[in-house]
C-alpha cells in the first residue's frame, strides 16, 4: 500500500472498530481543554515532522536506533491509535493520516524495513516499527514474508528479553499476523504490574514499565488480548494514586503515559474518586504546555530563558526548531496527544472539536497557535539536554 492509500482508508477507521469501555463523560470545561492539549500537541508535531526525518544513518549498522527508527515508530503508533480513535470527519483525523502517510515515506513505503531486516535479521525493533504501520493498514509483503521466516526460527523465538519487552514483540507479531505459542499470561506475571505489586513501590522506572505492559496489551489502544480482570481492578485502584504521583513530581511524559493507561481502564471497575483523578490531570498538563503545543518531557529540562517565538519548517524537510529542544519534548508531546484521544474517546464526546470545514492543526506547517491560557512559551531552541533516555529499540 502507498502513502496515497492512507487516505483511501480513512473511512474504515470509525471509532467503534476499537471502541473503549465507555466511563462516565467528564464536564464540558475538561473536554474542551483535552481538545485543545490535543489540537495544540498535534499541531507541534505536524510542523516539527522533519525531525522525524530518517537519516543516512538508519540503515548504518552503528546507528542510533534511539534518534531515528524509534522516534518515527512512535510517531506511527500513536497516529494509527488516534486515526482509529477519531471520527473521520474530525479535522484532527486527516492531520493524523497526514502524518502517518509522512511517516510511511520516510520508510520508502517498507522497503527501508526489508532492507534492515536482511542487515539485522534477529533484531526487534524493525518488526515493532512496522507492525505500527500495519495495524493502520500500510503493509509490505516482502518483510512480511521475510520477517515470518525468521520468526519461525527456533533462534527467534529463544532470543533473551525482559518480560515486558517479550510482551512487545508478541504484540507487533499479532498485529501483522504472526502466531506462536508463548506463554503470554507466565510473561505478564513475571512484570512488575502483572505480579500485582505493592502500590507504594511505584517510582519512574516501574512506570514506565506498567504503561508499557498495558500498551502491549491492548494493542496501544486499538483493541489485543485486553486487561485481565485481576490487572484491571489493581490498576482502578491506584492509577489515580500513581497519576498524582507523576503530575505533583513535574514527570510531564510519564503523567501522560499513565493518563493514557486510566483512559483504557474498563470503566466498570472504576468510581467516582477515578473518574475525577482523571479528569482533573488535564488542567494541570495544560498548564505547563507550551504555547506552541510542546510539552516538556519534565520541569527541569528546559533553561530559564525560553526562547518566545518558535522557528518551524515551511515545508517538508526544511530545518526546524532546535534538534536539543525536539528531543526534550517530542514524546511527551506524542504522549499527550496519545493520552487527550484516548480520554476523549471514553468520554464518547470529543466536545469542542472544531467543525468540519475548520483546517486540521499544522496543515500548513506555518506559524504558531494561539496562545492558551496560562501556558508558557515554546520550548524549541538552540539547547542542550542534560541527559539522553536511552531504549532496546521498538516504539513508546
Amino acid at each position: 500500500m502507498t502513502a496515497a492509500d492512507v487516505r483511501r482508508t480513512a473511512t474504515a477507521d470509525a471509532p467503534e472498530t476499537a471502541a473503549a469501555d465507555k466511563g462516565p463523560a467528564a464536564p464540558p470545561d475538561v473536554r474542551r481543554t483535552v481538545r485543545a492539549v490535543q489540537e495544540a500537541a498535534l499541531g507541534w508535531l505536524s510542523r516539527n515532522r522533519a525531525h522525524f526525518t530518517l537519516g543516512d544513518d538508519a540503515l548504518a549498522r552503528d546507528g542510533r536506533v534511539d534518534g531515528s527508527w524509534k522516534p518515527l515508530g512512535e510517531l506511527a503508533q500513536v497516529c494509527a491509535t488516534l486515526a482509529v480513535r477519531t471520527p473521520a470527519s474530525d479535522p484532527l483525523h486527516a492531520c493524523v493520516r497526514d502524518l502517518l502517510a509522512f511517516a510511511w515515506r520516510q520508510t520508502g513505503e517498507g522497503g527501508l524495513f526489508l532492507e534492515v531486516q536482511r542487515a539485522e535479521p534477529f533484531a526487534t525493533y524493525p518488526l515493532e516499527v512496522y507492525a505500527a504501520f500495519a495495524s493502520a493498514g500500510l503493509r509490505h509483503p516482502g518483510y512480511e514474508r521475510a520477517a515470518a521466516t525468521v520468526a519461525a526460527t527456533r533462534g527467534w523465538r529463544l532470543t533473551e528479553q525482559l518480560p515486558t519487552r517479550r510482551l512487545g514483540v508478541l504484540c507487533a507479531e499479532r498485529q501483522i499476523g504472526l502466531r506462536r505459542d508463548d506463554d503470554e499470561p507466565g510473561l505478564l506475571a513475571r512484570t512488575w504490574l502483572g505480579g500485582l505489586p505493592e502500590p507504594w513501590t511505584f517510582e519512574r522506572a516501574s512506570g514506565y514499565a506498567l504503561t508499557h505492559v498495558v500498551f502491549h496489551l491492548t494493542d496501544w489502544g486499538r483493541g489485543g488480548p485486553g486487561l485481565p480482570p485481576a490487572l484491571a481492578d489493581h490498576l482502578a485502584h491506584w492509577v489515580p494514586a500513581w497519576l498524582v504521583t507523576c503530575l505533583e513530581g513535574g514527570l510531564w511524559d510519564l503523567a501522560c503515559e499513565v493518563a493514557a493507561v486510566a483512559a483504557g481502564v474498563p470503566a466498570a471497575g472504576t468510581d467516582a474518586t477515578f473518574e475525577a483523578e482523571l479528569a482533573g490531570a488535564w488542567a494541570r498538563i495544560a498548564a505547563v504546555q507550551f504555547a506552541s503545543g510542546a510539552l516538556p518531557e519534565e520541569d527541569g529540562r528546559f533553561a530559564a530563558e525560553v526562547p518566545r517565538e518558535e522557528t518551524v519548517p515551511p515545508r517538508d524537510g526544511a530545518p526546524a526548531s532546535g534538534a536539543s529542544g525536539f528531543r526534550l519534548c517530542y514524546h511527551s508531546t506524542l504522549m499527550a496527544a496519545f493520552a487527550a484521544g484516548l480520554a476523549l474517546a471514553r468520554w464518547g464526546d470529543p466536545c469542542g472539536a472544531q467543525p468540519p470545514s475548520s483546517p486540521a492543526p499544522g496543515a500548513h506547517h506555518a506559524g504558531v497557535p494561539p496562545t492558551h491560557g496560562g501556558r508558557r512559551d515554546a520550548p524549541v531552541g538552540t539547547r542542550t539536554p542534560q541527559t539522553t533516555r536511552t531504549t532496546t529499540g521498538g516504539t513508546g
